[in-house]
């Protein structure tokens, strides 16, 4: 069963409104939120990422060289340069809509820009938005698991335990999500700061007892070793990604921080940590080549110090996950504002911040897709050729949503978007062809998550679409049965009737029936249609658009920007100022559940029919997404074949 409540089609026309709530608060508290939520993906990336590239670099003896050493050193912090900074914190942040980021925003935001054109656009935002799912299942994962097996350095018997303390762990972090993430962020930022300062003091004495480290610098050593390292090299690249996922959340998280706060974070505390603690591990290995097997906790003295590392890089782990699957909600309510997936429940943590949601059913498959890769993989070193192909598919993505803004929303010529777009692009497919080499070795994780939801995504919009148009072709158009009305009423009863509907041109099915059964109209009726704009927030003065079209009948426009949760009734207590008395109890919404079954012949294959129907079936009641008090509602039944 299914509501033939849609939201319609995005609106191409901008809105003023958008998501400044960042300015409300100061720049020191937003610049230290943000190194605790922005910066703990890519922050705990030193846990894997330099050994993981060296031991691939080491090929088959084993031995990491000096060459390889200050070779992998230098790709690892000149893609930190050239992919976070230049990429992400000069350019991409400034292509922002209306104050948000992220690469569903940057899909709606391209496809104003281009207009009617724009399935292109919305087919690699779907693509970007799937593969942001694998990346959500993988990092809590990989994080977390890395930030345990450290116990080993501490006491080997430490070892059988590793992977059930990380289940137990991941299983806890899922379970409090419910309870909302505003008092745990609190310390968010103080717990980040702590481990950005010890990643950079850890890293000094190394550096001193091995200064020739510093050559890595120099852009030349990668170069020289990509060169002269043939397919290892290429092999190596797909290993250095791991130091720079998590920078698309610097992109996605814009809205909830703003743009300088996140940049003076990245440039000033972020970065250079990250820099200093390569340069550590580096100086390390090239003392004691031997030290590959796990040179993040060996750059702290044995005994308690690693200890209580241990416990540090625990929490930086969990918050670094935190943020994930906090950004997976957040897509996922903003897919199912831009129709590509069906309403699922939304439930707000925060009264203060629209943002702080939760969405128990995601919540669920995260859980438990995190918990079986954990069991699969059962460490760091497996999960870590799983990890990157999402990141890196993504980042092409978004470069070329970057190119189309750069163009048509910046007024750029095509050949000076294309200069600049390019090298970013290029590096990118270059670290995504690295990566692909890691498919048979657990890359396929990924992949499959990606084509699973890029299938649900794609099949919703197709059916939605579908069904749309033939009920379009079913029903009455609204202009003429309100005229046959008015001219022949039949019995009035006291009160306001909403009809609720995604196409206001047509008879809503639920007057039709309405009609059919009771024979009865209200004394006041009003065509209720919901819309969701292209921009993140809608400027509560164009929330409602009221538009008479007989004594008796009204149509009501409510607008919603794909970041916000339609909220109904408060909306329409909007309304009131435009000269309609509303008053909730005298007031019935009229919904049309519909039950769907697969035609003869149909847009579609018979087996996306089929998923199309499911994912219908799995949808949240019309009736609790957009906040109608359920004893208000009246549901009407019709069976339609798709």
């Amino acid at each position: 069963m299914t509501s033939d409540v849609a939201i319609s089609a995005p609106e191409t026309a901008a809105a003023n409104g958008h998501g400044d709530a960042h300015t409300t608060a100061g720049f020191g508290a937003l610049t230290l939120g943000s190194i605790g939520v922005v910066y703990g993906d890519i922050g705990t990336s030193p846990l894997y990422a330099f050994r993981e590239a060296v031991m691939a670099a080491s090929g088959a003896e084993g031995v990491p060289t000096p060459a390889a050493v200050l070779g992998v050193l230098s790709l690892i912090l000149w893609a930190l340069i050239v992919v976070v900074t230049l990429k992400y914190v000069v350019i991409l942040l400034r292509a922002d809509n209306n104050g948000e980021g992220g690469t569903l925003a940057l899909m709606a935001l391209a496809q104003r820009a281009v207009g009617t054109g724009g399935t292109t656009i919305v087919l690699l935002g779907i693509i970007s938005g799937a593969l942001f799912y694998g990346d959500a299942v993988i990092t809590p994962a990989l994080s977390v698991l890395s930030a345990i097996e450290g116990m080993k350095d501490v006491t080997l018997r430490f070892e059988p335990y590793i992977v059930p303390l990380t289940v137990i762990i991941l299983v806890g972090l899922f379970a409090v999500q419910s309870r909302g993430t505003a008092r745990v962020a609190a310390f968010f930022g103080p717990i980040m700061c702590v481990w950005f300062a010890v990643l950079a003091v850890a890293a000094i004495h190394p550096i001193i007892q091995q200064p020739q480290v510093l050559y890595a610098l120099n852009p030349l050593y990668a170069v020289s070793f990509m060169l002269h390292h043939g397919i290892i090299g290429f092999v190596t690249l797909g290993a250095v990604f791991l130091a720079v996922t998590g920078a698309e959340a610097l992109y996605a998280d814009l809205g909830h921080f703003g743009k300088r706060p996140i940049q003076t974070a990245w440039l000033f505390i972020v970065l250079p940590s990250l820099a200093l603690n390569y340069l550590g591990q580096g100086a390390l290995v090239l003392g004691d080549p031997g030290a590959i097997v796990s040179p993040f906790f060996q750059l702290f003295p044995q005994g308690f110090v690693r200890g209580c590392m241990v416990v540090l890089a625990t929490m930086a782990t969990v918050i670094a996950s935190q943020a994930v699957i906090t950004g997976a909600y957040s897509l996922t309510r903003q897919a199912i504002q831009l129709g590509l997936l069906p309403r699922f429940e939304i439930r707000h943590t925060s009264e203060a911040h629209s943002g702080q949601i939760f969405i128990p059913r995601i919540n669920q498959l995260l859980l438990v897709a995190v918990v079986l890769l954990v069991l699969l993989f059962r460490s760091s070193s497996a999960l870590a050729s799983a990890y990157g192909i999402s990141v890196t598919g993504t980042m092409v993505v978004t470069a070329m949503m970057g190119f189309v803004v750069i163009w048509k929303v910046w007024r750029w010529s095509p050949l000076a978007a294309g200069t600049l777009i390019a090298p970013f692009l290029f590096l990118d497919l270059t670290f995504l062809a690295a990566n692909l080499l890691k498919v048979f070795e657990g890359g396929w994780v990924p992949l499959a998550l990606g084509a699973l939801m890029i299938i649900l995504m794609y099949t919703w919009r197709r059916g939605s679409r579908l069904l749309f148009e033939k009920s379009r072709k079913l029903e009455f158009p609204l202009a003429d049965l309100v005229a046959m009305l008015e001219k022949r009423p039949p019995q009035r009863v006291p009160g306001t009737a909403v009809f609720l509907t995604s196409d206001p041109l047509s008879a809503p099915t639920a007057l039709m029936h309405s009609l059919k059964h009771y024979k009865v109209l209200h004394e006041k009726n009003v065509i209720l249609t919901i819309e969701t704009a292209q921009t993140p927030r809608i400027d509560p003065a164009e929330r409602v658009k009221l538009e008479q079209i007989s004594p008796t009948f009204s149509k009501v426009t409510l607008k919603f920007g794909f970041m916000e949760s339609p909220n109904v009734p408060k909306a329409l207590a909007i309304a009131r100022k435009l000269g309609w008395q509303f008053d909730i109890m005298s007031t019935s919404f009229f919904l049309s559940r519909r039950a769907l079954k697969p035609a003869a012949h149909s847009g579609m294959p018979r087996w996306q029919d089929r998923l199309f129907i499911s994912l219908s079936r799995s949808a949240n009641d019309a009736t609790d997404y957009f906040q109608i008090p359920s004893g208000r509602v009246v549901e009407v039944g019709t069976q339609v074949t798709i």
